[in-house]
């Protein structure tokens, strides 16, 4: 009897250190979460900083959109494109160690500056899916969209990660008036980037959310809209909902972390209602940058622009809530640092 209660024991002690290691993010509880995150990135191009990537040994990677560059409704192209990026020697290294996330732009989308009217847009979000590793059960194999929602629950505090979906809904741009720029605001306040459908999945996450930091994951701009190319600013009611519903939410820590411009930058805007301040931390590109950026208005920001090729990397601190943001480099290169406790 004595030798059978041992052995129930050590067996029972066996099964809760299972439980207790093993969240069910599939990250090992900590302290601090490192995140890891791009845009812009062309798989037939020196992919310069997967090693880099891995040598901070990141918890996250999460992909920004123009994750390849496609621009195809040929899904066979598509697919060819990505298995490319998969063999790339850093990332597919990456692939094997660290979780990955994402969202996609247009150009992995398949229509540059492309939205709603893409006709292909249902097979390219499978293509889109199957790159990620997403299980054939996954929702966002059913639903319309590649939105998606990841928990982290780590020692000390938590962590919910917004990934939106800025193509598979968002209407007709408008022309600018203004020949200096691409695009001007849709004043109809007819346009949407999100859709309903997504607009209400997102205000739901925001305010069941009991997390310390809520990530949002944008491929394009929130914050800098003066530049006239695409950015959350072409569709001000949209600005004005997100704004109106991450004040009233009463989410902790929520953060956008932006791709597309092929540079990279900080923002930071006071939101009425919100107890700190809203920053855009826009990373881009992976593989190639705005080398002749000579300036840009934006009201907003913090710092310098960086033109060069970069990555962003976040450290959040689940029990003090601070947040560590910098702009990287090849060869642990650091452009920028923002800091921000929350």
């Amino acid at each position: 009897m004595r030798i059978t209660f041992i052995m129930l024991l050590l067996a029972a002690m066996v099964i809760s250190c299972k439980t207790t290691v093993a969240p069910a993010s599939g990250i090992t509880p900590k302290k601090e979460l490192k995140i890891a995150f791009g845009s812009c990135n062309k798989h037939n191009l020196d992919n310069l900083f997967w090693d880099d990537i891995l040598n901070l040994n990141p918890d996250l990677w999460i992909w920004g959109g123009d994750n390849i560059y496609a621009d195809t409704d040929d899904m066979v192209k598509m697919q060819a494109m990505y298995e490319e990026q998969n063999q790339v020697p850093g990332y597919k290294e990456l692939r094997k160690k660290v979780k990955l996330l994402g969202t996609w732009d247009d150009h992995d989308y398949g229509l540059n500056d492309g939205g709603v009217e893409f006709k292909a847009k249902d097979q390219s979000q499978q293509v889109f899916l199957d790159f990620l590793d997403v299980s054939k059960d996954d929702s966002r194999r059913s639903q319309k969209g590649v939105y998606h929602v990841y928990d982290y629950q780590g020692i000390g505090g938590s962590v919910r990660i917004l990934i939106l979906d800025t193509r598979y809904f968002r209407t007709s741009l408008v022309e600018d008036a203004d020949s200096q720029k691409r695009y001007g605001p849709d004043l109809s306040g007819q346009g949407t980037i999100l859709g309903e459908q997504q607009w209400t999945w997102l205000a739901n996450q925001l305010e069941t959310s009991k997390a310390d930091f809520n990530l949002i994951i944008s491929s394009i701009q929130f914050i800098s809209g003066e530049h006239g190319f695409e950015c959350w600013a072409n569709f001000p009611n949209e600005v004005s909902r997100m704004e109106q519903l991450i004040a009233n939410s009463g989410a902790k820590g929520v953060i956008v972390l932006s791709g597309d411009r092929h540079i990279s930058e900080f923002s930071k805007k006071t939101i009425s209602g919100l107890p700190y301040p809203l920053i855009d931390f826009t990373s881009s590109g992976l593989t190639h940058a705005y080398r002749k950026f000579d300036g840009e208005p934006n009201r907003y920001r913090e710092g310098e622009v960086v033109s060069t090729e970069s990555f962003g990397w976040l450290t959040l601190d689940l029990e003090t809530g601070e947040v560590i943001m910098q702009m990287r480099g090849d060869e642990g290169q650091i452009f920028q640092e923002l800091k921000q406790a929350y």
